[in-house]
C-alpha cells in the first residue's frame, strides 16, 4: 500500500505532467494535514500493519535462511565425523590384515623350516640305512665268495686227493 508521502509525490508528478505547476492545483493546505482524518488514521495504521508484516515476512526468511545454515553445518559435521569414522576403520582394517598376513608368513615360513629339517632327518636316517644295508649286503657277499672259494678249494683238493690215489 502506498503511503501518504508516496500519493503525494504522485499527484505532484501528475500535475507536473499536465503542466500545472506544483502547489497551485489539489493542494491540502497545511492546517488540514495536521488533523488527520480517520480514514487518514486507519490507512496509516494498515501500512505500519503492512510494514510490520513485510517486517515479520523478512525475519521469517531470514530465520529460515539461518536454519537451513545450520542445518547445512550440522550436515557437514556429520559427513566429516562419518568420512572420519570411515577411513579410522579402513585404517585399522589395513592394520589388522597387515598383521594377520604377518603372523601367517611367519607360521609359514616355521611350517617350511620343520618340515625341511624333517625332511634332511628323513633324508639322513635313509642315507645311513641305505648304507649299512649296502655295507651288510657287501659284507655278506664277501663272506659268501668266501665260503664259495673254501668249498672250490675244498673240492678241488678232494678231487686231486682222489686223483692222486687213483694214479697211484
Amino acid at each position: 500500500m502506498p503511503t501518504q508521502k508516496e500519493r503525494a509525490k504522485k499527484s505532484t508528478a501528475a500535475e507536473l505532467k499536465a503542466g500545472i505547476p506544483a502547489g497551485e492545483a489539489g493542494e491540502i493546505p497545511m492546517a488540514e494535514e495536521r488533523t488527520a482524518s480517520p480514514l487518514d488514521e486507519v490507512m496509516s495504521q494498515a501500512e505500519r500493519a503492512y510494514a510490520a508484516y513485510m517486517d515479520a515476512e523478512r525475519q521469517v526468511a531470514k530465520a529460515y535462511h539461518e536454519n537451513e545454515m545450520q542445518v547445512a553445518k550440522a550436515y557437514k559435521r556429520a559427513e566429516q565425523q562419518s568420512s572420519r569414522a570411515y577411513e579410522s576403520t579402513v585404517a585399522q582394517a589395513l592394520k589388522d590384515r597387515g598383521e594377520a598376513i604377518a603372523k601367517s608368513a611367519k607360521a609359514r615360513e616355521s611350517t617350511i623350516q620343520k618340515a625341511e629339517e624333517a625332511y634332511n632327518s628323513s633324508e639322513q636316517a635313509a642315507n645311513s640305512a641305505c648304507e649299512a644295508a649296502v655295507a651288510e649286503a657287501a659284507r655278506e657277499r664277501d663272506e659268501n665268495i668266501e665260503k664259495a672259494w673254501a668249498v672250490r678249494d675244498e673240492t678241488i683238493e678232494q678231487a686231486w686227493q682222489i686223483d692222486s690215489k687213483i694214479a697211484r
